[in-house]
């Protein structure tokens, strides 16, 4: 049952142990991780099996918690109504000028040909009481097309979220990876009307993944740009797929983390106008997570000219990670909520600020359920 493993897991915190329970999108089953002590594992050289959980800066190392204790429960989302009355931003006029600041300070390195794209970000700082359990189940009943996710480590810190983008998923050999930019408020009743702006920006991200990812796949396929929803906010998502050789997957996730819907174009250009300019450490914030090298036992049945039917197994190697946007850190009584936005030549930086806004809302939304 849910509660039995909402239980587990709780006794875990109480011994101070690191965990991790989640769901992934579309699905009804919900998975913890137990580590039965506090040491801290780094990923060496991605052909570990737990769950990972790595930064946005790759200079640092990424965190293991083995896939050695498992369990699993079926959870029933409730229905939950939108709470009208959320305070969508408590920021100050301090902070709303420092991030208007930030992004014509961007927008003057693009038009100086620095670089073509940055994603600028912020912390929105709430108080917060209740309990991250609570807060986890709000994600689960909220967010179902998203990767839900609690994860806490004693010597690292507490963060959850609900993640609508994959970094990567594989089975075997074969990849699935996606460009996901723009983002639009979601109405209810109404298809997305996408300006250039959006377009040019998603259409950035597309090309740069598929050049990252062509010297280390065949077979590469691209989709046709589509708009998702998450949550109360329209993306534009375009999907990307191939096969690739054994024990090349730490190249294709060094390729691929950050993408330029976290960080911007060129990478390295971008990520040092992001470090040297937000002023704070992103941490985990658009970092990735998720599962790495699980085996995934299927049963299946013998060819039917088979007149004995037998069944017979196949173990596939799988991993999925997602990216770790519309999160927050948990410290003390204070819930951190990070928020960003792709930034372009044609940029508004009014605009911009209101998108923080309106994406501030899927983890303040989380906050005002109760």
């Amino acid at each position: 049952m849910f509660s039995d493993l909402i239980q587990s897991v709780a006794d875990q915190f109480a011994k101070n142990l690191p965990f991790v329970i989640y769901r992934k999108p579309k699905e009804q089953n919900v998975h913890a991780i137990f580590q039965e002590d506090d040491q801290v594992n780094y990923v060496k050289n991605f052909d570990e099996s737990g769950f990972v959980f790595a930064p946005f800066d790759k200079s640092n190392s990424s965190i293991l918690i083995p896939a050695d204790k498992m369990s699993e429960a079926f959870y029933e989302s409730n229905e939950i109504k939108k709470n009208s009355n959320v305070v969508l931003s408590n920021s100050s006029d301090q902070q709303q000028e420092f991030h208007l600041d930030l992004v014509k300070k961007g927008i003057q390195e693009i038009n100086s040909g620095t670089f073509k794209k940055v994603v600028l970000s912020r912390i929105l700082v709430s108080k917060c009481e209740t309990s991250p359990f609570i807060l986890f189940q709000n994600l689960l009943d909220h967010y179902s097309t998203a990767f839900c996710y609690l994860w806490y480590h004693p010597k690292v810190g507490m963060w959850l979220g609900a993640t609508p983008e994959i970094l990567l998923k594989t089975e075997n050999q074969r990849l699935t990876t996606m460009s996901l930019a723009g983002t639009q408020k979601y109405l209810e009743d109404q298809v997305p009307d996408w300006g250039k702006k959006e377009i040019d920006e998603q259409q950035l991200v597309t090309s740069y993944i598929s050049e990252a990812l062509k010297p280390s796949l065949s077979n590469l396929n691209i989709s046709e740009r589509e708009s998702v929803r998450a949550g109360n906010l329209w993306h534009l998502r375009t999907k990307l797929t191939g096969t690739f050789d054994k024990g090349n997957l730490e190249s294709i996730i060094q390729a691929l983390h950050p993408t330029p819907a976290v960080c911007g174009m060129p990478m390295n250009d971008a990520k040092n106008f992001i470090l040297n300019s937000e002023g704070y450490d992103r941490e985990f914030y658009t970092g990735y997570l998720g599962e790495l090298n699980f085996k995934k036992e299927t049963d299946r049945s013998s060819s039917r000219r088979n007149q004995e039917n037998k069944a017979y197994k196949t173990i596939k190697i799988t991993t999925t990670l997602f990216v770790n946007l519309r999160c927050m850190q948990m410290k003390e009584k204070l819930a951190l909520i990070y928020i960003g936005g792709g930034v372009t030549k044609d940029s508004d930086p009014l605009k911009e600020w209101q998108e923080t806004v309106a994406k501030s809302t899927t983890m303040l939304q989380v906050l005002a359920l109760d």
